[in-house]
């Protein structure tokens, strides 16, 4: 059934009941209201009566002559409830009448005293219809007035008709009214469910008519912002959708989402390169990595158990792996590529030890021999040349405390390059002058040859001393024969500074880790010839604190080459 009809039937049977309800409270009201009335109309009539009634008034006579002018029935009864005067019967009959002393209204008049009313509704004895009495207690008896109750269920009858003619003529005004209303209240309402429906299928684009009267209008109204709100709340969703999305794609972290099918339904671009996946989502559990940890990490969250802190290798990389389950389902999949950190634990480690190691050596020497001088009384010449290795034990220390130290200003970012020109020729003539000594003591050329174009750097003197410095120092230490050759020339933007040499040369495997701290191609060898591990390592610093660039160059048997480029004032190192 349609919402018109049962509108239209809800409302005709409420206006049904509502008649039938007023009908049957008017007719009780009315004969309430009509009998009250009446009396009320008899007993002043009583009270006329009970005026005219004196003791020398023919009792029988005024009761006629009173009936007559009124229409109603008049009966005088005396104290003793003898009817001595009725304008229904004359003299004869009287007497043939009952004591009325017993009759109700009698009795209740009496009761009442001087002026006391009394009323009932019954039939009467005498004439033998239903009326309605009213007796009024007078000086010399009791004056009543009776009317018969046809008259008033004649009144009653006719109010009766009129109700119910009244009430079909609403039955039928409501009829017509409620069609129309019926009419009024379904077709907005229609036209709401549709509006809804189209909401539901994703349609936002719809809006109800808001002309609608009251309530339906106002749900009108309602329908209209909620599909502006779940409009706004779409585009919201959308929006934070695609933040989500960017943020899984910019984080340094592999992110992946699985689903209760095991499958993965999300995964950023960081987890693709770490793991190697290309396959377009969604896709099945069987294409990740096999590592058995890893899979049980996964088939735990999938039954409902997280897994915190779970280091795997996977294809030779090191990953701490979170699994975490999800309450509706599926589980989240964090990989924390932990391969540089480990390397860089790996690094420290080694730099522990070569820190202790490198400090072990000259420690012990100094030890045993500042012992033996104390403990013993050696000649001069073995004293002097106890002292003279405790001295340079101790510049060997103090060189490599000295290292560190700059090395360790330089990466806290505790030293910041003021750079500046630079004439390479007067610091190049500083630096190899002190370093001649060696080259000529060991038969090695040393040769300089600095650019045209080349020969000024803008770069922080102390530093670019302490580059220079180190790089032919090194050059040198490794040189046994031929020369080490220090030159400068222009290129892409900037001044690159290279000292050659005519070593040994270092393999190809070691090449990339020469600019670690304290690693040596042949630590026995670096170690007889003083060096303490981080030169290279500070040049590396320093040219990357210009924004410059350092590499290295060998052949094995045939030499090295080690170049930092300094960039002009204003150029990106990039």
């Amino acid at each position: 059934m349609k919402l018109a009809q049962r509108l239209l039937l809800g409302a005709l049977g409420v206006v049904g009941v509502l008649v039938v309800f007023i009908s049957a409270s008017i007719d009780r009201k009315l004969g309430d209201r009509l009998t009250a009335e009446t009396t009320a109309h008899l007993t002043t009539e009583a009270r006329l009566v009970a005026v005219q009634w004196t003791a020398t008034t023919d009792a029988d006579a005024l009761a006629d002559r009173l009936g007559k002018e009124t229409g109603h029935r008049i009966t005088l009864i005396d104290s003793t409830g003898r009817v001595i005067g009725d304008s229904e019967f004359d003299h004869p009959e009287l007497d043939q009448l009952e004591n009325h002393a017993t009759r109700p209204e009698v009795v209740a008049a009496r009761a009442a005293g001087p002026g006391g009313t009394g009323a009932s509704t019954r039939r009467s004895a005498s004439a033998g219809d239903q009326e309605l009495y009213v007796a009024l207690r007078a000086p010399l008896g009791i004056a009543r007035v009776s009317l018969p109750l046809t008259s008033l269920q004649a009144a009653l009858s006719a109010a009766r008709r009129d109700v119910a003619l009244s009430g079909l003529a609403a039955l039928l005004v409501a009829v017509v009214l409620s069609w129309f209303f019926a009419r009024s209240v379904s077709q907005p309402v229609v036209e709401l469910s549709e509006v809804a429906r189209a909401l539901a299928a994703g349609d936002f684009s719809r809006r109800p008519a808001r002309a609608a009267p009251g309530e339906v209008g106002e749900l009108a109204v309602a329908i209209s912002r909620l599909a502006e709100q779940l409009s706004t709340r779409l585009d919201a969703l959308r929006a934070e959708e695609t933040l989500v999305r960017e943020l899984a794609e910019s984080l340094n972290e592999g992110i992946l989402a699985l689903d209760t099918r095991q499958q993965v339904v999300r995964i950023n671009e960081t987890a693709r390169t770490l793991l190697g996946l290309r396959a377009p989502l969604p896709f099945g559990t069987e294409l990740l990595p096999r590592d058995r940890a890893f899979r049980d990490a996964i088939e735990a969250a999938l039954a409902g158990e997280t897994t915190h802190d779970l280091e795997v290798t996977i294809a030779g990389r090191i990953f701490n792996v979170t699994v975490r389950a999800l309450e509706a389902g599926g589980a989240v999949v964090a990989l924390l590529d932990l391969t540089r950190l480990r390397r860089l634990e790996t690094v420290r480690r080694d730099f522990v030890a070569n820190v202790s190691h490198e400090l072990k050596t000259p420690l012990t020497v100094v030890r045993g021999f500042a012992e033996t001088l104390a403990d013993d009384d050696p000649p001069p010449e073995v004293r002097r040349q106890f002292a003279q290795s405790i001295a340079a034990h101790t510049r060997r220390m103090q060189r490599l405390v000295d290292d560190l130290l700059d090395l360790s200003r330089i990466e806290s970012g505790g030293w910041v390059p003021d750079p500046l020109p630079v004439d390479l020729a007067a610091l190049v003539a500083d630096d190899v002058s002190a370093a001649r000594a060696t080259a000529d003591r060991k038969g090695i050329a040393l040769d300089v040859r600095l650019a045209d174009d080349a020969s000024t750097i803008h770069a922080d003197p102390t530093a670019l001393r302490q580059v220079v410095g180190n790089l032919v120092e090194n050059a040198l230490r490794h040189t046994a024969q031929g020369g080490v050759t220090l030159r400068t020339q222009r290129e892409r933007g900037g001044v690159t500074l290279s000292v050659h040499d005519t070593g040994c040369g270092i393999a190809a495997e070691q090449l990339p880790r020469i600019f670690e701290r304290f690693y040596r191609v042949d630590p026995a060898r670096s170690r007889e010839a003083g060096g303490t591990g981080l030169g290279l390592s500070i040049v590396k610093h320093l040219v990357d604190a210009h924004g410059g660039r350092v590499r290295a160059e060998s052949v094995p048997d045939e030499g090295t080459t080690v170049s930092a480029w300094f960039p002009d004032p204003g150029v990106s190192g990039t």
